[in-house]
């Protein structure tokens, strides 16, 4: 085979194991349809006529950019020797190997593959899906003999109708290229992000000015494309100040001794209960990067909240949540105290008290978040989200592990009639929750550092 030349992102992809799953979710003109198709070549040159690879996308149009991808790639490699049917949109390879560009939009589209067998997946602008329920399902297509590792290699634009599922199946996991346990497929995943920049193959300057011509009223979905950022949700509330690759970090193995910490809660039973583990830094290095002093970590959370519906709560009562608040403690070898939802101190009554008074029985001290407007806290929240990564001022930065968190918060829509305000209708229980943790720190008193 001839000498090809690759972009960084390119060759490190192809780098990964076969056993790996990948998920390439750069923003736009990274390279990622060259890779798939440089993939789907390296498979068919190694097992030859029992290379069974599909490439899918939601439409037949959208299949041409790729046909076109392949015809110059194969005709590069082979010459006239690879042949492809139009009408069947279907590569031969001089080695046997086999190359379906197939369509995929409706559960009806399903049935053209019902039953056959596939070696390597390759699913290119996933995005387009609102929901992964047909993807999911085209893996069961996915067989091969024992010495054939079976694949399968989603492709995706930040920005699109499926940025939510996509965000929080495969970026939100891991950091970039560190391997990760999917919960879906049960396989080992790597998010393999690319940008523009990085592709020396094209005219970099001219396809920014592209970009940028094609969003004038939209910063939020430019920067997404530019940078391939998932944080970004175009015209949520903390989508100017929100920036994964500033704000989340992998999740950590302890927490410094040097660093104080407290929970932040918001109760609900039949709405989302949400409970944070709050570190602050006292001006420290942790795990590879620095914290400026006062950054607040938002380092573990507890969040009972139903997964086909990240509004409604799993019905757990104040005893319930006590318990697997304890529980998320003792892993973390701190004491229950923290800040909680002022509503949680109201007697309403009640024999047993309040709500906070059910916890301290439990073992869980709260203090009331003294939460004052809901502006004040959001304009808070704000600030240490834009300032994070900044080497001289506080940020505010989020685990991975806080997948709540990132299912929700990025997405939050302003309050059409308050705009200054947080959309209250959705789930903004993360929200609130992370917001009661960061009023704690315009107290005059501090708690302390509290470790068992």
């Amino acid at each position: 085979m001839m000498q090809i030349e690759f972009t960084d992102f390119q060759q490190r992809l192809l780098s990964l194991p076969e056993e790996v799953d990948v998920f390439a979710g750069g923003g736009r003109g990274g390279g990622k349809s060259y890779a798939l198709a440089l993939l789907a070549l390296r498979h068919c040159e190694q097992y030859g006529e029992r290379a069974r690879v599909l490439y899918l996308r939601k439409t037949y149009a959208g299949l041409r950019d790729f046909e076109l991808v392949t015809r110059e790639l194969f005709g590069l490699v082979y010459g006239t020797d690879a042949r492809y049917n139009g009408s069947e949109h279907l590569w031969r390879l001089p080695n046997g190997g086999y190359i379906e560009l197939g369509q995929l939009e409706t559960h009806a589209d399903y049935a053209k593959y019902q039953g056959r067998s596939f070696t390597l997946l390759l699913i290119d602008e996933a995005g387009q899906y609102a929901q992964p329920n047909l993807l999911d399902l085209m893996r069961s297509n996915l067989r091969g003999a024992k010495d054939i590792p079976i694949r399968v290699v989603v492709a995706a634009n930040p920005g699109g109708p499926g940025h939510h599922w996509i965000a929080k199946r495969y970026v939100f996991q891991a950091g970039p290229w560190k391997p990760f346990r999917e919960g879906t497929s049960k396989r080992l995943w790597v998010y393999a992000p690319s940008t523009y920049d990085g592709n020396q193959f094209i005219d970099r300057d001219q396809y920014r000015v592209q970009l940028e011509s094609a969003c004038p009223t939209d910063p939020e979905l430019l920067r997404a494309w530019l940078t391939g950022d998932w944080a970004v949700n175009r015209g949520a509330y903390f989508a100017m100040v929100l920036d994964e690759s500033r704000n989340a970090f992998d999740p950590w193995q302890a927490i410094p001794e040097s660093w104080d910490y407290w929970l932040a809660h918001d109760f609900g039973s039949a709405a989302p209960s949400v409970t944070y583990v709050v570190a602050q830094s006292p001006g420290d290095q942790h795990e590879g990067a620095f914290y400026p002093r006062g950054s607040i970590a938002l380092v573990d959370e507890l969040a009972a909240v139903r997964r086909d519906n990240l509004n409604m709560g799993l019905g757990w009562t104040a005893a319930t949540t006590a318990e697997e608040v304890i529980a998320m403690c003792k892993r973390w070898d701190i004491k229950p105290r923290g800040v909680a939802d002022d509503a949680c101190f109201a007697k309403s009554g009640l024999s047993s008290g309040s709500i906070a008074d059910e916890f301290a029985r439990k073992g869980v001290t709260f203090e009331p978040a003294k939460k004052a407007d809901r502006i004040t806290g959001w304009q808070l929240m704000r600030r240490m989200l834009a300032d994070a990564g900044k080497p001289d001022v506080p940020g505010l930065y989020i685990s991975r592990a806080c997948s709540y968190f990132w299912s929700t918060v990025p997405y939050l829509a302003r309050d059409q009639k308050r705009v200054e305000d947080v959309d209250s209708t959705g789930p903004d229980h993360a929200a609130d929750a992370c917001r009661y943790g960061l009023l704690r720190l315009r107290r005059a008193a501090s708690v302390g550092p509290l470790r068992i």
